[in-house]
């Protein structure tokens, strides 16, 4: 008499977004946990696929294309889970958020109703401690991204289990150490940002940066370093005060490093960091305008040009040929930091303008390059990892393509909105 078939468990992957973009990062796990829920920015900012109903939200880090969009989810009421500096910058982040589209008469996707659930709900966990949500088990691990920054370690209740990336960088920067130590996973879903592309080595380009700096100041020209919040406005400063270079600094990237200063054993070089912003010059809206446009450095967000002070000092010298806009951090498209890089222009108020002033971009990227990706996906499989899924990048289908043929393990880069059972 033959035994009957045995039952095949899978896990359920549902991909809400970041799939074949970057942006919006969002997979819904067994329709029960959400990995990331963040948003697009653009001219029109995108959402993930509506219609979830997650028990849980574990959030990677605060960025907001993986966290920006958590307090929409909060009339569904379910647990959420990140570090807790994670926690404190994404809470900055959103209130920031509707700020802003109170000041713009726009609809920010949640109110301060949702906003005070997710600061009820949301449970805040150091890496390496196991925790449990709905059945599942979880872990966070360092992601060497951002201060805070944590790729996530997910087992069933068979025992299926994956490790999601997030946003990751297994090298050390000035401001945090590179991720490692991986767990074993029967299933990886990696971020794929800079594949087929690899950074060149940090102080090369450090070096370089700092050259063209000095060369704008010695002939009386300003720069503008347009940079993120957090994780870039901090290390720049920290590469700016290693050279003894003063500089303004403007915008959220100051609360973001009073945040961070809560929580010394997720940064590389606290006392370092501490010096950089001794040293450098503070400012905020009442006194921008007594910053001295000539030979000055100004440290300020946005770091993609979409909005933040910096538009405000981009107003006054944009026409100036003397003067630098040195960008440090990746420009999605439709912002007007891929705009400038693109087409010398930007759009200021409601105005177009052609940029007199130059334009540079330096790799300080905080992700990995395809170097170290390779290497990534190279360790998991060696361990036994059999399902690998691309996301979170503009050429996923030729890094799951690479995997596919040189590692001979099944790898997919999914559509929007595509689902699996592995």
């Amino acid at each position: 008499m033959p035994l009957p078939d045995k039952k095949v468990i899978y896990l359920k992957l549902e991909f809400k977004g970041a799939s074949r973009e970057v942006g919006r990062s969002a997979v819904l796990v067994d329709d029960s946990i959400m990995l990331d829920y963040g948003l697009k920015p653009g001219e029109h900012t995108q959402y993930p696929l509506n219609g979830s109903k997650p028990d849980a939200v574990l959030v990677s880090h605060a960025h907001l294309d993986h966290a920006g969009a958590v307090p929409n989810l909060m009339d569904m009421a379910p647990e959420v889970f990140m570090t807790p500096l994670t926690f404190d910058l994404a809470a900055m982040l959103a209130r920031d958020t509707l700020k802003i589209a109170d000041r713009k008469g726009e609809d920010a996707g949640f109110d301060s109703m949702d906003l005070s659930r997710f600061m009820q709900k949301t449970n805040t966990i150091d890496p390496d401690i196991e925790f449990h949500t709905h059945g599942y088990r979880a872990q966070f691990h360092d992601a060497g991204h951002i201060p805070g920054a944590a790729s996530i370690y997910l087992e069933g209740k068979d025992s299926k289990s994956l490790f999601y990336t997030g946003d990751i960088n297994t090298l050390d920067t000035r401001l945090v150490f590179g991720a490692g130590d991986f767990p074993d996973a029967d299933t990886l879903i990696i971020e794929s940002t800079y594949f087929g592309e690899d950074h060149p080595p940090r102080k090369e380009m450090e070096n370089a940066f700092i050259d063209s700096l000095m060369d704008t100041l010695n002939i009386g020209g300003n720069v503008i370093i347009p940079a993120f919040a957090i994780g870039r406005t901090q290390e720049i400063l920290m590469l700016l005060e290693s050279h003894g270079i003063g500089a303004y600094v403007d915008g959220m990237g100051v609360s973001a490093y009073k945040l961070m200063m809560k929580y010394p054993h997720y940064l590389r070089n606290p006392n370092q960091l501490k010096r950089a912003f001794k040293n450098a010059t503070i400012v905020s809206g009442r006194k921008r305008d007594k910053v001295p446009l000539e030979s000055s450095v100004i440290v300020t967000t946005a770091g993609m040009l979409n909005g933040g002070p910096v538009m405000y000092y981009l107003k006054k010298i944009f026409k100036d040929p003397k003067s630098k806009i040195l960008i440090t951090g990746y420009q999605v498209e439709g912002t007007n930091g891929r705009m400038a890089l693109d087409n010398g222009v930007i759009e200021n108020d409601g105005v177009i303008q052609q940029l007199g002033i130059k334009v540079e971009q330096y790799d300080f990227s905080a992700h990995c390059g395809d170097r170290e990706l390779k290497a990534i996906v190279s360790e998991f499989c060696d361990r036994g990892t059999e399902h690998v899924f691309t996301m979170h990048g503009d050429d996923t289908e030729s890094f799951a393509e690479w995997i596919r043929e040189e590692i001979g393990v099944d790898a997919h880069a999914p559509e929007l909105g595509e689902k699996f059972n592995v």
